[in-house]
C-alpha cells in the first residue's frame, strides 16, 4: 500500500504572499517523508466551501512542486478533458516528465464543474459530449507519448501533425490515471486506456470494482494490471489521536484490492500532521 498527499487547498497562514514558500515546505517535507505521489486538484476556484478562497492553477502548480521533489511522481486529480486541448494537454504533461525526471502521470476525467467554467469562459459541452472528447483526448496523448506522429481525425478534434519533442521520459509513457466512478463509461474507458482508476469512498466503492471488472473482462485487459487508488480524507489529528482509525480505513480499503490512498490532509501547512504519517501511519499502511 502507497500513500499520496493530495493538496486541495491553498488556504493557508501569510496569505497570498505567502503561498508559494508554504506550498514549497510542504512538498518538500512531503517528498522527504516518503509519500508516494503527490497531487493537485485542476480547478480554478475553489470547490470546498468558499469558491472564492485561493486555488492555483494546476500544471503551473506541478511544476513548481516538481523543482521542490525529488522522487514523488506528481498528477492532477483530476484534469477536466474540456480545460485545455488534447495536444496542448499531451504537450504539458510530456514537459512536466521531462524536466521532473519522469516523475509525470496523467490524471483525467470528463469534467462537471459548469460554473467555473461558465464564469471563466472555459468550453463546457453536454456530458454526452464531454465523454467523447475524454475518449479522444485519451486516445490522441497515449499517440503523443508514443512520438505516433500521423494526423488525428476523430469527432470533436483534428489535429494535423502530433509532433510532441521532447518525448516523455516514463516507459511505456506516463501513467494514465482516470477519476470518476462512472460505471457505463468511466470505467470502461479505465479498462480499456488506463493504468489507474481512481474513486471515491463511498457505500459503492466495491461494487464499483467489480464493474470495472466486467469491462476489463469485456474489453479483454487483465482486471489486475490496473492500479485502484482512492481520495479519502487523511487527517491524523493534531496529536496522532485520529491515526487507528486512518488504519483501520485502510485497511479496509486495501481488503478490496486499493493500493494507492491520495489523502487530502486538513491543515496541511502544519508539517506536523506529515510528520505524524510519516512515523505513525505510513509504516502500517505500507505493511498492508
Amino acid at each position: 500500500m502507497k500513500l499520496g498527499l493530495h493538496i486541495a487547498d491553498f488556504t493557508w497562514p501569510d496569505g497570498s504572499a505567502g503561498i508559494g514558500s508554504r506550498l514549497a515546505d510542504i512538498v518538500t517535507a512531503a517528498d522527504e517523508a516518503g509519500f508516494e505521489r503527490i497531487s493537485v486538484m485542476d480547478h480554478l476556484w475553489q470547490i470546498f466551501g468558499n469558491p472564492e478562497a485561493e486555488m492555483l492553477e494546476a500544471y503551473t502548480a506541478l511544476g513548481f512542486i516538481a523543482a521542490h521533489t525529488k522522487r514523488a511522481k506528481l498528477l492532477t486529480l483530476v484534469t477536466g478533458v474540456t480545460y485545455r486541448d488534447p495536444g496542448l494537454l499531451a504537450k504539458a504533461v510530456s514537459t512536466l516528465d521531462v524536466l521532473s525526471g519522469g516523475r509525470a502521470m496523467l490524471g483525467i476525467g470528463a469534467a462537471w464543474n459548469e460554473d467555473e467554467s461558465r464564469g471563466l469562459g472555459l468550453f463546457f459541452p453536454p456530458t454526452a459530449e464531454r465523454f467523447e472528447r475524454l475518449e479522444e483526448t485519451l486516445q490522441i496523448c497515449l499517440q503523443m507519448f508514443h512520438g505516433d506522429e500521423r494526423p488525428f481525425v476523430g469527432k470533436h478534434y483534428k489535429l494535423g501533425r502530433l509532433l510532441n519533442q521532447p518525448l516523455p521520459l516514463s516507459k511505456p509513457h506516463p501513467p494514465i490515471l482516470i477519476g470518476g466512478g462512472g460505471e457505463k463509461k468511466t470505467l470502461r474507458f479505465v479498462a480499456k486506456y488506463a493504468d489507474s482508476c481512481n474513486l471515491f469512498d463511498s457505500p459503492e466503492i466495491g461494487r464499483k470494482l467489480d464493474v470495472l471488472r466486467e469491462h476489463c473482462t469485456n474489453e479483454g485487459r487483465d482486471y489486475d494490471a490496473i492500479e485502484k487508488t482512492a481520495t479519502l480524507a487523511l487527517d491524523p489529528g493534531a496529536k496522532g489521536e485520529k491515526v487507528d482509525e486512518l488504519i483501520a480505513n485502510a485497511t479496509r480499503l486495501a481488503g478490496l484490492g486499493f493500493t494507492v490512498f491520495h489523502g487530502m490532509v486538513a491543515g496541511v501547512s502544519d508539517l506536523n500532521k506529515i510528520e505524524i504519517l510519516r512515523t505513525e501511519v505510513m509504516p502500517a499502511i505500507e505493511a498492508l
